[in-house]
């Protein structure tokens, strides 16, 4: 769910809906909103322009203009398609939109324009390229996304790259509204295989993006953590890539086959995640730093502060209260959690 404003707020369904709901009076809803056609997973709002965005499994990025909301609905206008679409989330400050696949793309919308919608092949791919750390730099081709040869990614590098990469060039100076940006992130013992990215959070401060990933078999599953990066390339022959791997950790990989949701702490400082029957507070360091005083030069593992179990089941999600000193998670079987850790 998300909060529009102070008593407003909005939820998705699995019954392909967006609904609109008033603190006031829950026991009936404001409206509800037809677009989708199959569930609805993520809501993210942009306070500036009051414009409401859900994305779904149907692949699709759809705009809900709040601001002429009747009881009949909101006008809206499809945004954005890809295949695969698992997760979308907008930067705290809305100027770009992140999209992960289950193909193992993570796609950036940069210099974000909600305002413009997006129709196939309208928008410039000005970067396609797979992270990397700095003892593995790769030039740039003409041939678009890089494939990692794995079946995970169902050839939808057709899709993103060479049709679409003839029908922009780079432009000098600046990125254009709305540019795509197409990676592959780098995953620790990933590099020849696929993966599923099938969760993606956001650092509270904008600073950097929080994964969680399967591999293509469902044999190996990772939290990783990557850094935003701004600016110029750091060799002229290859692209920028907005992201790089500044940390890591293994994962349980009990449930197989399930999506667990993971989450930044309020602070941004610790990171909570499902970890088999209960979840993992995680930290940049042992006394829980900020992450810009913990940025290592290659990739680093994330450090193990503390260790919750109380379930029966495996765990498939966890949030921080935004408020207070506590924490919740919640199982397979349905059962709600609550934690309230002294450290």
């Amino acid at each position: 769910f998300r909060f529009l404003d102070n008593r407003l707020f909005a939820t998705c369904s699995d019954d392909t809906t967006i609904a609109l709901w008033d603190l006031r009076k829950l026991n009936t809803k404001v409206c509800t909103l037809h677009g989708h056609t199959s569930w609805v997973k993520n809501i993210e709002y942009d306070t500036n322009t009051r414009l409401l965005v859900t994305s779904g499994f149907d692949g699709n990025v759809i705009i809900w203009d709040t601001n002429r909301c009747t009881e009949d609905g909101c006008p809206h206008k499809k945004f954005f398609h890809t295949r695969f679409l698992m997760r979308m989330r907008l930067t705290p400050d809305c100027s770009k939109m992140l999209i992960s696949t289950s193909s193992g793309y993570l796609l950036i919308l940069h210099d974000l324009d909600l305002n413009k919608s997006l129709e196939v092949g309208s928008y410039p791919i000005l970067r396609a390229r797979r992270t990397t750390s700095s003892s593995d730099v790769t030039s740039s081709g003409s041939s678009g996304p890089r494939s990692v040869g794995s079946p995970c990614h169902h050839n939808d590098s057709d899709l993103l790259s060479e049709k679409h990469m003839s029908r922009s060039s780079q432009r000098e100076g600046g990125s254009p509204r709305n540019s795509l940006e197409v990676l592959t992130p780098e995953v620790p013992g990933e590099r020849d295989r696929g993966n599923c990215i099938t969760s993606l959070q956001l650092h509270p401060k904008g600073w950097a993006t929080l994964l969680r990933c399967s591999s293509n078999t469902d044999d190996q599953e990772w939290t990783c953590v990557y850094e935003f990066q701004e600016g110029a390339p750091v060799r002229p022959v290859s692209p920028r890539c907005s992201l790089r791997l500044t940390h890591c950790i293994e994962e349980a990989n009990v449930g197989r086959g399930y999506i667990k949701e993971l989450c930044f702490s309020p602070d941004g400082r610790m990171i909570s995640s499902p970890h088999g029957f209960g979840i993992r507070l995680l930290g940049f360091d042992a006394h829980c730093s900020e992450l810009v005083d913990c940025l290592p030069k290659e990739a680093s593992p994330l450090k193990e502060i503390r260790s919750l179990y109380s379930h029966n089941d495996v765990v498939l999600t966890t949030k921080f209260s935004p408020t207070h000193c506590q924490i919740a998670s919640g199982c397979l079987s349905g059962r709600v959690s609550l934690y309230q850790p002294k450290f």
